[in-house]
């Protein structure tokens, strides 16, 4: 098949291109390099620059390479920040995937597989299931919930098929290390290169299930080509649950250094998520869990040979930061 992947320069996008190619497919690599890097596009897509937001420079991409399917993964995921970039957030996730559907629509696409995330849930909805009505709290979760929607919506008027992906708390390589504001592991260990202790909000017990890369990108790439799945969503990631501090002192370990640590005041944020994945399990061959000590070391050992990376600034926050919160 050949697919468009949007995000391909970035983490999750970069891995399942990477999939995509070992299958044998023919893979066209969009990304606009404002959280992504270029030496994450694998070999053998097509590269090219530029922003979901461009629509004049979509309508041309899709005129020229005829895609059969479209893999969205280019977005600015950053549930804590989105609160103070309302503007930047909906232009980015919610109109630039607008614009793909739009052309995915036109062209008769055969499947537009999204990845959306948990945030769509909100707190206080656990264990995560995909039949729980979502109710998102940021403005980052309602925007991965209105593509949902208008999916839903594309599906019933033009029969658009997809699939959509509530990912959460993945990682692993070509993570961005340099984003202030998630990826707390990718966090913890630049904190660790820059000789910092890690900064944990509250008393560390917070938990999550943390998702290896390997685990999650090869059943994204599979997912086209499952009829069976079409016009389904699926929560996806680990099972198992770690608190933030025991995450803090296996992220040391790995990364060889003695366990150093600041508490923070903590965070509006809720104690427990966890989401539960047996639907996904019933449609796709997933693969057992890599064990997070395992996940780590890998991610660990990355991160040491290429060093802390930098993102392009978003620019000011369009609310300052802190002064209205309540």
């Amino acid at each position: 098949m050949k697919a468009l992947v949007t995000g391909a320069a970035g983490f999750i996008g970069s891995h399942v291109a990477r999939c995509l190619l070992e299958d044998g497919h023919e893979v066209v690599a969009l990304d606009d390099l404002s959280g992504g890097h270029l030496e994450n596009v694998p070999a053998g897509a097509k590269w090219i620059q530029g922003s979901i937001t461009d629509y004049d420079m979509l309508i041309a991409l899709f005129d020229e390479e005829r895609f059969e399917y479209v893999y969205h993964f280019a977005a600015y995921a950053a549930e804590g920040l989105s609160h103070f970039i309302r503007r930047f957030n909906y232009t980015t996730n919610l109109l630039g995937s607008t614009n793909l559907i739009n052309l995915s629509i036109l062209h008769r696409l055969r499947c537009f597989v999204f990845t959306s995330s948990i945030a769509v849930y909100g707190s206080a909805q656990v264990p995560m299931t995909e039949d729980i009505t979502p109710h998102p709290e940021d403005p980052y979760g309602i925007s991965k919930y209105a593509v949902e929607l208008d999916l839903e919506a594309a599906r019933k008027q033009f029969g658009l098929d997809y699939i959509i992906f509530r990912a959460h708390n993945v990682y692993g390589e070509n993570q961005n290390t340099g984003d202030l504001y998630r990826n707390v592991i990718g966090i913890f260990m630049r904190q660790i290169l820059s000789d910092q202790p890690l900064t944990i909000f509250g008393d560390g017990e917070q938990t999550r299930a943390f998702s290896y890369i390997g685990d999650v990108a090869p059943v994204m790439a599979q997912a086209a080509l499952n009829p069976r799945a079409y016009g389904e969503v699926f929560n996806i990631g680990a099972d198992t649950s770690c608190t933030v501090i025991e995450l803090a002192r296996i992220v040391s370990e790995a990364m060889g250094v003695e366990f150093r640590k600041i508490h923070l005041p903590r965070r509006n944020e809720v104690k427990h998520a966890y989401a539960e994945h047996s639907k996904v399990r019933r449609f796709f061959d997933v693969p057992p869990a890599t064990p997070i000590e395992d996940g780590i070391r890998r991610m660990a050992e990355w991160v040491q040979r290429v060093g802390v990376r930098s993102s392009m600034p978003i620019g000011p926050t369009e609310v300052p930061l802190g002064s209205l919160e309540r």
